[in-house]
């Protein structure tokens, strides 16, 4: 008896027919066909949990219980990711000085702001929904940070110029040095509003909240820096946000990696308990 015949048994087996006893020894000391057996809702006689087992289960969650707080309105948090972005940026370029939009043209600095400004509020609004399992994201969570970097991208190249610089690894460094802890010091109080929710997927909303504080660089970068030349643009202020979402991207996968061996550690223990 292995795992196929398992799936086969269960295939073509009527719904309240008993298990024979060799595919209870199977089901029993088989993990994945465990699983299997218990997500169709039928589960072997001799495979429940003993009352000993139940109350250790019992008391292992009710040690773990404690009192929170309701996930706050959405258009609170909101207003408090947004608050976030736009002080932190304010506060940069206070320190820095806003030498940029001295040397920039009207149209660049509308069109450059409000992308930014609306790119800004997708994030946002999409990290909000990401929050509460079983909200419906208009645009998929998957799509819109990559869409994002696409549409910043398209239009720093239409808006700029690409010339030749000097020293141009030297000057991106500096400007990465500068928008790298502005995006990480955002990151801190995101992840304190983020923390209140359900998050299901933790490297998708790791993604768009190192995406959202990497923008908040890039936006004190573009009031900031008066270098105009579309390859340092794209390169360092463009390259603080797609760095920001590459580090929270591997953050959730970190996150969802313990928490998964956690859940498999328990149902482990609970194998082992059941068994003996």
């Amino acid at each position: 008896m292995n795992c196929r015949d398992i799936d086969g048994m269960l295939v073509e087996r009527p719904p309240a027919s008993p298990f024979s006893a060799e595919v209870e020894d199977h089901v029993r000391g088989c993990m994945r066909c465990r699983a299997l057996v218990s997500a169709l809702g039928t589960f072997a006689p001799g495979d429940l949990p003993s009352p000993a087992t139940l109350r250790q289960i019992e008391s292992g969650i009710m040690s773990d219980l404690h009192p929170v707080h309701p996930v706050a309105p959405r258009l609170q948090v909101f207003a408090a990711l947004i608050a976030v972005f736009v002080c932190v940026v304010a506060v940069g370029v206070y320190r820095l000085g806003a030498f940029a939009i001295a040397v920039m043209s009207p149209l660049q600095v509308s069109v450059i702001f409000g992308v930014l400004a609306v790119c800004t509020g997708l994030l946002a609004s999409s990290v909000v929904q990401q929050m509460v399992p079983g909200r419906r994201h208009r645009i998929p969570p998957r799509l819109l940070p990559v869409g994002i970097m696409v549409a910043l991208g398209v239009a720093i190249a239409v808006l700029f110029q690409f010339q030749q610089e000097r020293n141009f690894w030297a000057r991106d460094w500096a400007c990465l040095k500068t928008g790298i802890p502005l995006g990480a010091i955002a990151a801190v109080p995101f992840w304190l509003v983020l923390r209140r929710g359900a998050i299901l997927s933790p490297s998708m909303t790791g993604a768009a909240t190192g995406l959202l504080a990497g923008l908040v660089g890039t936006s004190a970068l573009e009031l900031h820096c008066p270098n105009l030349h579309a390859g340092h643009i794209l390169v360092s202020h463009l390259g603080v946000a797609v760095l920001g979402a590459t580090v929270g991207f591997f953050t959730g996968i970190l996150a969802d990696t313990r928490n998964t061996r956690a859940v498999w550690s328990a149902m482990r223990r609970a194998d082992e308990e059941t068994l003996r």
